[in-house]
This record gives structure tokens, C-alpha cells and sequence, in this order.
């Protein structure tokens, strides 16, 4: 499809389907999935990333086993509002996802997810071998909570 608007994307959903969050890092992107009630969001594991094709083949894959029809992606803006490097990535990413998926796709700012991720994971007395292993997951979790949180806010 396209990309649209956090606020828009409810409009491309249709019930009784997930929303997807995903944290796209340089060797993973982590997944999150969220209920049916769009209102809790849960890590689901790491793409190990190899080449984009199959990158793509292996998170379609998963998004279509989950009943996902709308994904929420992370844009890794700079703590000054600035883009750097990574948020043309991620933007690059969308565009080369656009032509295989009909799913919508929207950014959320995602300043400090992964710092708000690894407190937490460290809060629950993860070893940092499991957090490692862990970390971009909850970081998409973080993403995909706060895009439904404030989805349920409108």
C-alpha cells in the first residue's frame, strides 16, 4: 500500500486483525505484535537481517501468520528533530517494502526506545547475554506501545 499517517492507519484495518511493530536495526528488526483489541503490544522475536529480499520474505512471512494488517515502524530521529542516516534507512526500507506488501505503514518517533527497552529488560533482571538477544524486540514492543497508546487516545 502506502505510507500513512499513525492516525489513518485504524481506517486500513480491518477488524479482527494485529498491528505490527517493528525496530529495524543494521543486523536485526525486531517484532512486536499487538492484540486483536489494538491495546497491548508483545515482542516477538528478531529477524536475523542477511540480504533485503530475504529479509522481506521472512518478515511477510511472520506478519501474515500473525493476521497483521497495518505496521507501525520506528524512525530513528535524532534527540534535535534531525534525520540522520538511519531514518533514511528506515525510510528506504518502507519504499523498497511498499511494492511487495498491500499493508499500510506508518513511523513513530522512536527516540530512546531502546534505552526504555534494556531498563526495563535490566529492571526484570535479564543477563545481558538475554538482553542482547532480546533487545530489539522490546524495543519494537516499546514503539508499538506507544503508537497504540496513542491511537486509544483519539
Amino acid at each position: 500500500m502506502s505510507i500513512v499517517a499513525l492516525e489513518d492507519l485504524p481506517g486500513h484495518m480491518p477488524k479482527g486483525t494485529t498491528l505490527a511493530g517493528l525496530d529495524l536495526g543494521t543486523k536485526t528488526i525486531g517484532v512486536a505484535i499487538s492484540d486483536l483489541g489494538l491495546t497491548l503490544a508483545s515482542p516477538r522475536g528478531v529477524i536475523r537481517r542477511a540480504k533485503f529480499s530475504k529479509d522481506a520474505d521472512a518478515l511477510l512471512k511472520l506478519l501474515a501468520e500473525q493476521q497483521v494488517s497495518g505496521i507501525v515502524i520506528g524512525l530513528p530521529i535524532n534527540m534535535d528533530g534531525s534525520q540522520g542516516p538511519r531514518a533514511q534507512a528506515t525510510r528506504a526500507f518502507v519504499r523498497n517494502m511498499e511494492p511487495l506488501t498491500e499493508l499500510p505503514f506508518a513511523f513513530w518517533d522512536e527516540r530512546l526506545s531502546t534505552v526504555a527497552a534494556e531498563r526495563a529488560l535490566i529492571g526484570m533482571d535479564v543477563s545481558r547475554a538475554r538482553r542482547a538477544e532480546r533487545i530489539d524486540a522490546a524495543a519494537a514492543a516499546f514503539i508499538l506501545q506507544g503508537a497504540l497508546d496513542r491511537l486509544s487516545s483519539l
